[in-house]
């Protein structure tokens, strides 16, 4: 269940949804999108300001959000916004403080000169040309004060920063090396100080950077930390929890003083709110019945009191996501100029300098931000038909009467109890006797969750083995007692790739679960379904669909075959399948692990596989089994390709863009029937002095080229011109281009060549071209609409009068 899209989906199919997790997080995720909005649906707010003409589904319900999350606000303001003053710049004129910035320090290791030193990941404060940013430190008589300095001329290379490659650091006072362990035992036994080095403000047009000033420093002495706070311990998962390891052991470790003394205001004061919307609430009884008091929400109640009880969730809601912005594990993004959240992925890093971040303000980070953002998302929900979210193990729970569609753990990938924690923790302060049933225990539960955690099941061996166990029950048992007249559905997207064996560990334990419960996988569809800008993403060629399976009980006589049966069969089908999916819009970067869904739907319909021993074909084998027919049957249309381009393709296999002698590219040259002089008046290739080399799509990124008037024109040169065109110059420029080429060339096989290439280049881990292939690719549907509607100029050629 998760984050909850599946049931909300289906919800907005009109289908009744009936979500369950073992962890509470995602169970009040769910229920404050498809149980509580359909519960108040279609009624007016009952804020004093009510403003809401719609009423379709939950708009009075968001606009309640938005007036008692400002009356939040307000009241939390009023109790500490003392804490957060105004600063002056450098004229006396005072502005709203977004962020401060401050490093963790440790005292020098040097025993002649035993002084706090900062630990820096980054002295720039802003990147953006014209506006930069950086601080400059400056040591005075052993001490060390910050100036904010406006231009480009800011540190580069090693000199950016105290902190060093592996943990290791700088001191900023006499140079004396910081190793890792020190820096790790420092703040074990001591903990680690802070010092103030920048203030952002609010500017009339863009950010201000300030020089920290005394009275910024005194302002975060006075919040001392508060009596009631989050001590519940954090897993030992160095994997995915860095902190233990540096001493920051508990939740509150987390956050500062000033933090602590915000959110434990703001996660106190939602119990003051709910009182005044219960109130205004009953105050519309006596036109609308509705409104009467009820019963609690967690007792299933529609009237006052659980309609206070719900805006409260979404409240609370909204301080668990104020912890993601309000920690001292958030950061100052110098590139966008914004405060980067905790969660930027799936882990909770170390931070050294980190941003404060002002909840009162109104830019980055803030409350109100928080509080938009819930109530954005309760208004656009369906609230129809009901839906209903309880907590239960996969392993154990009911479900019959009910249709399966499920996006299960992706083994290793993300250790969900340990990072629900985070928020957890505040959700049970603020929610404790509001939703009794789902915040029962002081922690999310660990011990039945299925994620491999290598370090809560006695290493990798012990954790796969948990993993696959638990798998196979959950999906057996889902056989067992599931309506069988409708296919389960099961989402898969995460690809962790094993190098040795070109499987996927995730992949292959989810598959492995599937099959021996008894299921067969009939049909795969690739999905979109994340978003562009997750960091995990940035630099890397991560998945950009889910892939979806569709699976049904296999046949108890289902026939076994032989390993020549089933190769002829995965072939035969292989090849079909990777047309339709090619012509379905999928991504090249989906298409592998697409792909792999046709192959497996052929080995899950048998009972068994008889390899040449005797022996039955893992599941594990299959798939490198299907991976290397994937290659295979992608290699098919080579014979296909004209002599240019099967040359091309097969140097690019054994070179990529490098250079290599003549002589190599003269013999493989004739092999293709061509040669390296055509090539290169193809424009293609460059042979001189020697050595020959491809010419790269940023070396053919002419954006003028005209295909009908060039005399020789191959597949090739198509293909990664317009590559080139497109990373250069844009989608405009690759229009002209697509129309022309398209006149002289069969333009579905330029993008399978684009498809083949993107594959190429994946195995030749060549990032940088495999994001120009899968770029290409991806925007075929739409370059083509925008070529359509151009106008191809023909050259007259000689015996033609052009009037």
């Amino acid at each position: 269940m998760r984050g909850g899209s599946i049931p909300l989906e289906a919800q907005r199919l009109g289908l009744e949804s009936h979500a369950s997790d073992l962890n509470p997080l995602p169970v009040i995720l769910n229920k404050a999108l498809i149980d509580f909005p359909a519960r108040f649906r279609g009624r007016a707010s009952v804020n004093p300001d009510s403003n809401v003409d719609s009423l379709n589904r939950a708009e009075g319900m968001a606009d309640d959000i938005r007036y008692y999350g400002q009356l939040l606000r307000d009241k939390a303001f009023a109790k500490v916004g003392h804490l957060y003053p105004k600063v002056k710049d450098e004229h006396g004129d005072e502005h709203t403080v977004i962020a401060w910035i401050w490093a963790r320090t440790v005292t020098n290791p040097n025993p002649a000169n035993p002084v706090q030193v900062p630990l820096v990941r980054s002295w720039w404060l802003s990147k953006k040309k014209g506006h930069e940013a950086w601080i400059k430190p400056i040591v005075e008589d052993g001490s060390i004060r910050y100036e904010i300095q406006h231009n480009a001329d800011g540190p580069k290379g090693d000199a950016d920063g105290t902190m060093l490659k592996r943990g290791n650091a700088v001191s900023l006072i006499d140079g004396t090396p910081i190793p890792s362990d020190y820096v790790k035992s420092e703040g074990r036994k001591h903990g680690y100080g802070a010092d103030l080095l920048a203030v952002v403000a609010e500017g009339n047009r863009a950010r201000l950077y300030i020089s920290p000033s005394e009275e910024q420093r005194e302002a975060a002495k006075q919040a001392s930390k508060p009596v009631e706070i989050p001590t519940e311990l954090l897993a030992n998962d160095p994997k995915n929890l860095w902190t233990p390891a540096y001493g920051l052991t508990e939740f509150a470790d987390l956050f500062t003083n000033r933090q602590l003394t915000v959110l434990t205001t703001l996660a106190d004061t939602v119990a003051e709110v709910r009182e005044q919307v219960l109130a205004d609430a009953l105050a519309k009884a006596e036109k609308d019945p509705r409104w009467e008091l009820g019963e609690p929400l967690d007792a299933g109640g529609t009237g006052a009191q659980a309609y206070a009880d719900a805006i409260s969730v979404y409240l609370s809601l909204a301080v668990s996501r104020q912890t993601d912005y309000s920690s001292s594990i958030c950061s100052w993004h110098n590139g966008r100029d914004t405060i980067r959240n905790v969660f930027a992925r799936q882990a909770i890093p170390m931070a050294w300098d980190y941003a404060e971040v002002n909840p009162f303000s109104t830019k980055s980070g803030s409350f109100l931000g928080q509080v938009n953002w819930v109530a954005e998302a309760i208004q656009n929900v369906p609230a129809h038909p009901k839906g209903e979210a309880q907590q239960a193990d996969a392993a154990t729970r009911d479900y019959k009467n009910v249709v399966v569609s499920t996006d299960p753990p992706y083994y290793d990938n993300i250790g969900y109890s340990d990072l629900s924690d985070y928020f957890y923790v505040w959700l049970r302060r603020m929610l404790k006797d509001i939703l009794p049933s789902t915040v029962r225990t002081t922690l999310t539960p660990k011990a039945q969750e299925l994620v491999a955690n290598p370090y809560r099941h006695g290493g990798k061996e012990g954790a796969a083995e948990f993993f696959v166990d638990g798998f196979n029950h959950v999906f057996a048992h889902i056989r067992e007692t599931a309506n069988l007249d409708v296919p389960m559905t099961v989402y898969y997207a995460y690809k962790q790739q094993d190098e040795k064996s070109g499987t996927s560990t995730g992949w292959y334990a989810l598959l492995d679960g599937l099959i021996k419960a008894g299921w067969e996988i009939t049909a795969t569809w690739p999905v979109r379904s994340e978003l562009s800008n997750r960091m995990i993403a940035s630099g890397t060629n991560a998945l950009a669909s889910s892939i979806v399976l569709a699976c049904r009980p296999r046949p108890a006589d289902a026939p076994s075959v032989t390993m020549r049966i089933f190769n002829s069969v995965l072939r035969s089908e292989l090849t079909e399948e990777l047309r339709t999916l090619m012509a379905s819009g999928i991504d090249p970067v989906d298409l592998n692990q697409a792909a792999i869904g046709p192959g497996i739907s052929v080995y899950s319909r048998y009972s068994r596989i008889r390899e040449a021993d005797g022996t039955d074909m893992p599941v594990q084998k299959a798939l490198e089994v299907i991976n290397r027919t994937i290659d295979e049957v992608m290699g098919d249309a080579d014979s296909d390709y004209d002599a240019d381009t099967r040359f091309a393709v097969k140097w690019y296999q054994s070179y990529g863009w490098a250079q290599e002698n003549t002589g190599m590219a003269d013999q493989l040259a004739r092999s293709c029937g061509t040669s390296p002089d055509a090539l290169v008046r193809g424009g293609v290739f460059e042979a001189a002095g020697g050595k020959a080399r491809l010419l790269t799509p940023a070396e053919m990124n002419d954006k003028h080229w005209h295909p009908m008037q060039d005399d020789h024109v191959s597949l090739w040169e198509a293909c990664i011109r317009m590559a080139g065109i497109l990373d250069a110059h844009g989608v405009d420029a690759v229009a002209p281009v697509m129309a022309e080429a398209g006149e002289r060339l069969a333009m579905d096989d330029i993008r399978a060549l684009g498809f083949r290439m993107y594959h190429e280049a994946e195995k030749r881990k060549d990032t940088e071209g495999a994001i120009r292939f899968n770029n290409l690719v991806s925007m075929w549907d739409d370059l083509s609409l925008m070529a359509d509607k151009e106008t191809v100029a023909r050259p007259a050629f000689q015996g033609e009068l052009d009037v």
